[in-house]
């Protein structure tokens, strides 16, 4: 059976709650752009998951509304708010569309390793373009385009330490991982560093950071083979 997030769902859910360094690490990274104190600041969480952003910015007391395009996702991360209430609310709609989402309706939008999974960048930066308030701030992350490229592997380097043989970096595309324990054997969008950064430029973004940050000692003490490079890129914005 071909994967997908809707079949990955629940394994994703329990990857993430029994303790996943690297998304924790990205999920920090991420939260890390945000101001401390969000009160009454409405933000939305694109591609939210099962809601471990969406989560934590409700918690700085923020009004917050995750969208994901995977009903499962949506079940999970409403769960979560059953049993331990952030006053987060879920939506089920495409990022690619926003039709959940007034116009000039959101402050902040977040989005944690999700325009990875989107087909059409384009119309997804369109959409949020348009959802964000004038002067509204994008932060996002994605796997690391350099590092995670399509086919990119492990090697030894002679002195017993793993090094990153990079894979196709050229290659833009929908690519599916063979491991079957990834989470990209769903599936992922592959795009260049400057696919990225122009595609806000020509959507009305002005871009005002850009970080490649170092994998913190979890990380490291999971996958020791990661320490020495960045896993995501980071990127924010605001709305012109």
């Amino acid at each position: 059976m071909t994967e997908s997030w809707d079949t990955i769902a629940d394994w994703y859910a329990r990857h993430l709650r029994s303790g996943s360094a690297l998304h924790d690490f990205s999920r920090d990274i991420l939260l890390d752009r945000l101001p401390g104190d969000l009160a009454g600041q409405p933000v939305l969480d694109v591609g939210c998951g099962e809601g471990t952003i969406t989560r934590a910015v409700a918690e700085r007391g923020a009004t917050v509304l995750g969208i994901d395009p995977v009903p499962r996702m949506i079940d999970h991360a409403r769960a979560a708010e059953a049993e331990r209430p952030t006053g987060a609310v879920y939506a089920v709609d495409d990022a690619q569309i926003l039709g959940t989402v007034p116009a000039g309706s959101a402050g902040w939008v977040t989005a944690g390793l999700a325009l990875n999974n989107v087909p059409d960048l384009a119309a997804a930066l369109g959409a949020i373009h348009r959802v964000l308030a004038d002067r509204g701030h994008l932060v996002f992350t994605v796997p690391h385009p350099c590092f995670e490229a399509p086919h990119a592997t492990w090697a030894d380097a002679g002195d017993g330490a793993a090094r990153r043989v990079v894979g196709d970096y050229l290659d833009e595309g929908f690519w599916r991982s063979s491991d079957p324990e990834a989470v990209r054997r769903a599936g992922n969008q592959h795009r260049m560093v400057s696919t990225y950064v122009n595609g806000l430029l020509e959507h009305g973004f002005a871009i005002t950071s850009m970080a490649e940050p170092e994998p913190g000692g979890g990380v490291a003490a999971q996958q020791p083979e990661r320490a020495g490079l960045p896993p995501f890129l980071l990127l924010q914005a605001h709305r012109h």
